[in-house]
């Protein structure tokens, strides 16, 4: 597959290169008896989280409040985006039967809101929109009165994807750029920057209910002005929250971190983007995309009941 050739030499390039030294920010408390009770239910119903494939450094303080992010279609990738650690390959078939025990996790966990999010399934015809479609039908079946969040991949060259994902009873339709169109390259091979931004203008056209979100790391060797750009980009296309956090590379395989960011940017990163009409902004060093999902989402119903 000539995503594992391109991972493959990447890979060899990123080994030579050395990331700095963590600052004294960047330090994770692990609650293992905590993320033990929910592994445990997680287990029990054969469902994934990208908490756990991910490295996600907030998967403690999560998992000790009942929050987690299901990942559904499997944990193999058909892309080779540099940053991540989810593995890339042939994925397996789709699991029909997934739906409904993602739907029973929810219930056991009595979760009021939820995120669920997907690899890339570049090999399906619809990049897994049906999927997705079925797993919040059966949540809602389930757990009617639970939110949903979804955070997707691009389903580039996939026909009427997004149009179905609109009809969908969620809350919040969430689309990572991760980083500058300037990176994508190197960072997201595959991606398309503009095509990101086009899914969530069309979704919002599509049904002006939904929440749209986007979030974003730094550190991967971007410049400020980027960044200001990339923000004035989503707020181009009507996005209503943006998520932004510092990128931590997994192994020495991957892209090296380029800069370590103080606290006191990203808190200069959350006033620009909150001057630019963002109704929600978070910004920190731990910040992901899911991270404290629930919050922001009450936040953000809030601010449209006062709207």
């Amino acid at each position: 597959m000539q995503n594992n050739i391109s991972k493959a030499l990447l890979r060899k390039k990123f080994t030579k290169i050395d990331s700095p030294s963590k600052p004294e920010w960047i330090k994770v408390k692990i609650q293992i008896d905590k993320i033990n009770k929910i592994k445990k239910t997680l287990r029990s119903n054969r469902v994934v989280t990208v908490c756990e494939e991910a490295m996600c450094p907030n998967m403690s303080d999560c998992w000790a409040k009942s929050h987690a992010t299901f990942m559904i279609l499997g944990d193999i990738c058909t892309r080779a985006c540099s940053f991540c650690n989810i593995s890339t390959g042939k994925p397996n078939q789709v699991d029909d039967n997934e739906p409904i025990r993602v739907a029973s996790s929810v219930k056991k966990l009595k979760l009021s809101h939820v995120v669920i999010t997907s690899v890339d399934r570049d090999d399906l015809k619809d990049g897994g929109a049906k999927h997705f479609s079925n797993t919040i039908t059966e949540i809602k079946l389930k757990c009617p009165d639970t939110t949903i969040e979804i955070l997707t991949p691009d389903f580039k060259n996939k026909k009427n994807s997004i149009e179905l994902l609109s009809k969908c009873e969620i809350d919040v339709f969430n689309h990572n750029l991760e980083t500058v169109k300037s990176l994508y390259k190197i960072v997201r091979p595959g991606a398309d920057y503009k095509h990101s931004l086009s899914i969530l203008r069309n979704i919002k056209k599509l049904n002006p209910k939904l929440f749209t979100k986007s979030g974003i790391m730094v550190g991967l060797g971007e410049k400020f002005s980027e960044i200001m750009n990339l923000m004035d980009d989503l707020r181009n296309n009507d996005v209503d929250f943006i998520t932004i956090g510092q990128y931590l590379r997994p192994t020495r395989y991957h892209h090296p971190v380029i800069e370590y960011h103080s606290p006191d940017y990203f808190q200069k990163l959350y006033e620009e983007a909150m001057s630019r009409g963002f109704k929600i902004a978070s910004s920190s060093p731990f910040t992901r995309s899911s991270f404290h999902a629930e919050d922001d989402f009450k936040k953000l119903k809030k601010l449209s009941l006062n709207a």
